[in-house]
């Protein structure tokens, strides 16, 4: 065995049953997961607000060691796979000299065992003070998770470069399953360099690139560290990563129970420096725990989908001999690392020679690594070999196509389960008659656009009126008479067949089956998006109007691609349309056909769906739409109907989005003009037994998106419009986060948001957070930035402030405000995101934890009242008609 598999069960799946069946169900019992086999874990469970995320703690128990392992995933926690595991000892068990003291074990990946020990030995069985292997930790979660928090989980070990699952393990049922689904979420970045012309960036699924695969496998023996080796291959220079773990980065020794059989991958990705790029092009790199004679199965997979096979082992016995020979005829490449014991060489030549022409080897293709070999000049050869192997005529699969191979061979694959495979069908149905994306929106959501756009106008401007306090007059009859034709004619039209298919799907009994068809929708509508010039938001969103009267909004921001959000404005519509037409007594209300709208529309946001409270397009709120939405939602809750609102504001690009994300476990869309432009919402759950003492149920977190562009007071209406926007935004909040790319300004529109709710005495408890995009300082307020942000404004504030001619016209600057204390600490310095450089760097361990310092900040203002009342939904309700 290698040093990184050592000590680990030996025995074929179907030697041992009982106690393999054994050892699983111990394990779950163990780690507090056996009762999640027949119901399995959910991302909702795992996304609760309870009084550990305040914690910054360690594990105490191997029950406490999911959560753990779950909460600094979602945080992005660079340390998630090392854990440490405090096991509290009772006061009358401790040594008289020890009793402050508590016995600590560290936690590691893929600990290895004693070189020294038996190696067909069985270890003994877990017990709960004694550590768990975390290799056998993350295959006992996915086999307790259901598809999406298995996705949920993958997709955050691939921010944090973590080595993904591939196959997983489960020796009790006597299968395997290959994990398509779970990989599907993960998008790779990389720079495509062509042979001749201009280099790109380029964005893809991790599952439908194609890319060279090298597996790396071990035969019985090995002497050498696979994962040390490949964990050498992918770093450049003196730049260690860590994607797949062994014994080396800690001294942990725990035997695997439950892990063997796992493949793992990680990819190689080109950034497009010269320094950093070990290979042009994306590389895949596959894994196997154990060894090859224990897992035949996963060993001829790895044959069926790599370029090449690299095989550690110390000596080749005639048992490895025979199974080896059985490969007779593949194509793929094979290549042999070896680390013979002295008196074996002669036995090691003469089955290899053998080998030689039956796997259509030479000598190159054998690599000697012994304790003198130089250790950076193996590594430069076996690059050498992964370099030629990939630029000479290989194979080259994307996990779509290794799927098919995995099928072939009897390995079930998660993504072919009933639920999964009709709702892709829906998918497609929808998405195949998608040949142009602003022609579809022209054609099948025709509720928006110029209709929804004009009515939204006529709207505002009768909004203005009523609270202008003017006498009603011809002028609001005629704006009322003009809202109501244009409503007539939106309520003419019936959903077209994209928008009927897409209602059927979600309006179906099965909640697994909706969620399957909306990941479906998002990928599927990302794919037949017709690719649009991209600009800067903050370029776009500062365009002033060429005209004087309505905007152009269409002029004013970045190009928008089709997603979900579109199908459910189409669906607000019909809503919005009808329901007006109802109100002004022109549709009896027993002719409602979209009455049900809101509470389909809810089922989603209940499972983690985004939805939009500003529509995007014409930067107005469908008033009735929302406010059926919170009422479906406050019949939903009944008794635990108390929220917090929570949100962020701040210009694209600032990392607002991803800051929320981080800190809940949210999906907000992320990327700088290239998402959706709307304020969207999530619901986050607070556990019962912490909503008494938190003093809410749940809380709402609304992201302001591209809202906000940093328009100045000069710009007019626009400006006019983000501040608007800005106010109600904030107007709506217990909690307000603002996010800034810069240490001194803050963006007029919220300024002039904070100045105008001030005269109301509703202020949040606020937060700027100053996200540094650069260094990788130490976390923390800093005093220094808080006295800049208290400084007079620049040029751009002080334009905001002065509109308001408070005080005679006075310039005012946050110190004047009545709800800013210079003393309270309200600023935040957030390092930068990316530890290294991307598209390989992982996420900084800094910014984890500073997201975590400013999330349990948050969350004790919440529990303190700083955060003003908590609101029931039917106050929000009013909150959203004022604002």
């Amino acid at each position: 065995m290698d040093a990184d598999d050592y000590g680990t069960n030996e025995a074929q799946d179907s030697d041992f049953p009982a106690v393999e069946r054994s050892r699983l169900q111990e394990m779950l019992s163990l780690l507090g997961l056996e009762t999640y086999q027949a119901q399995k874990l959910s991302l909702q469970d795992s996304l609760q607000i309870s009084s550990d995320s305040m914690k910054n703690w360690a594990p105490q128990a191997p029950k406490d060691l999911p959560w753990n392992f779950l909460r600094k995933l979602q945080a992005l926690n660079a340390e998630a796979r090392n854990t440490t595991m405090v096991l509290d000892v009772p006061p009358d068990a401790r040594p008289a000299e020890k009793e402050s003291q508590m016995e600590e074990e560290i936690i590691y990946w893929d600990a290895a065992d004693d070189v020294s020990a038996d190696i067909y030995s069985f270890s003994e069985l877990p017990t709960p003070d004694t550590p768990v292997n975390p290799l056998d930790l993350l295959c006992a979660l996915l086999l307790s998770s259901d598809s999406f928090l298995q996705q949920e989980i993958v997709h955050k070990m691939s921010l944090c470069q973590f080595a993904l699952p591939l196959v997983l393990p489960d020796s009790e049922n006597h299968y395997h399953t290959f994990l398509l689904w779970a990989l599907r979420g993960v998008v790779r970045t990389w720079w495509a360099q062509p042979p001749r012309g201009v280099g790109s960036l380029r964005e893809d699924s991790a599952v439908l690139s194609r890319a060279p695969a090298f597996a790396f496998v071990r035969m019985e023996v090995s002497s050498n560290s696979k994962s040390q080796l490949l964990n050498a291959v992918l770093s450049p220079g003196h730049r260690p990563r860590d994607c797949f773990w062994h014994r080396d980065l800690n001294v942990g020794t725990n035997p695997r129970e439950i892990a063997d059989g796992l493949v793992e991958v990680s990819w190689f990705l080109p950034s497009g420096r010269e320094d950093l790029d070990i290979f042009p092009e994306p590389v895949a790199f596959l894994n196997l725990r154990g060894d090859i004679g224990s897992h035949w199965l996963q060993f001829k997979l790895l044959t069926e989908v790599s370029s090449a096979v690299f095989i550690l082992t110390d000596n080749i016995s005639k048992k490895e001999y025979k199974l080896l020979y059985s490969m007779k005829g593949s194509a793929t490449k094979y290549y042999f690392i070896l680390s013979p014991y002295r008196g074996k060489r002669n036995a090691n030549l003469r089955f290899l020679n053998r080998l030689i022409p039956v796997l259509k080897m030479d000598h190159s293709h054998v690599l000697v690594k012994v304790s003198s070999t130089d250790s950076a000049g193996f590594v430069r050869r076996v690059r050498s070999i992964v370099a030629h192997v990939a630029r000479s005529p290989c194979r080259r699969l994307s996990v779509e196509e290794m799927a098919h191979a995995a099928r072939k061979l009897g390995l079930r694959v998660d993504e072919d389960c009933e639920e999964c495979q009709r709702a892709k069908e829906r998918m497609e149905r929808i998405t195949r008659k998608i040949k142009d994306s602003d022609a579809y929106r022209r054609d099948e959501l025709r509720l928006q656009g110029d209709p929804w756009r004009k009515a939204a106008q006529v709207e505002k401007e009768l909004c203005q009126a009523q609270w202008a306090g003017d006498p009603p007059d011809k002028g609001r009859a005629e704006l009322r008479h003009r809202l109501l034709e244009l409503r007539a004619q939106q309520n003419g039209h019936e959903p077209a067949g994209g928008v009927q298919e897409f209602i059927t799907a979600i309006s179906g009994p099965s909640l697994g089956e909706k969620q399957y068809f909306l990941r479906w929708m998002e990928w599927g509508l990302a794919r037949v998006a017709s690719p649009r010039p991209r600009q800067p938001p903050e370029t776009i969103l500062t365009l002033r109007p060429k005209h004087c009267g309505v905007v152009d909004l269409s002029e004013l921001l970045w190009p928008e691609p089709l997603g979900v959000e579109h199908f459910l404005r189409e669906m607000g519509q019909f809503y919005e349309a009808e329901s007006c037409l109802v109100e002004a007594g022109k549709l009896p209300a027993s002719q409602r056909r979209f009455a049900h709208f809101p509470g389909l529309a809810l089922e989603l946001l209940l499972k983690g769906l985004p939805l939009e409270l500003v529509d995007g397009s014409t930067l107005s709120t469908p008033l009735r739409w929302v406010t059926g939405l919170l009422k479906e939602l406050h019949a939903r809750l009944e008794r635990r109907s108390r929220l917090v609102v929570l949100s962020a504001l701040g210009v694209p690009g600032t990392g607002k989005s991803t800051l929320l994300n981080t800190m809940f476990g949210l999906r907000f869309a992320t990327g700088r003009g290239c998402g959706p432009r709307g304020a969207f919402m999530q619901l986050v759950t607070v556990a019962e037994s912490f909503s008494q003492d938190l003093g809410c149920d749940h809380i709402l977190v609304i992201d302001s998106g591209g809202l906000i562009g940093g328009a100045l007071a000069t710009a007019g209406e626009r400006f006019e419009l983000e501040a608007s926007l800005a106010t109600l935004l904030v107007g709506l909040s217990n909690v307000t986060v603002v996010s800034l790319a810069e240490t001194r300004d803050i963006p007029p529109a919220i300024l002039h948001a904070f100045l105008r709710l001030e005269k109301t005495g509703h202020m949040p408890n606020y937060q700027f957070v100053y996200q540094n995009l650069h260094d990788t300082c130490a976390p923390g307020p800093r005093p220094r930035e808080r006295r800049q942000l208290l400084d007079p404004p620049g040029d751009a504030s002080r334009a905001g402030a002065q509109m308001e001619k408070q005080g005679g016209g006075g310039i005012r600057t946050l110190a004047d405000l009545a709800f800013c204390d210079p003393e309270k600490q309200h600023v935040w310095h957030i390092p930068g995101l990316w530890h290294g450089v991307p598209p390989m760097a992982a996420v900084s361990l800094g910014y984890s934890e500073a997201i975590f310092e400013l999330k349990r900040c948050l969350l004790e203002n919440i529990r303190n009242g700083l955060s003003n009342q908590n609101k029931s939904i039917q106050q929000l309700i009013e909150l959203v008609r004022r604002l």
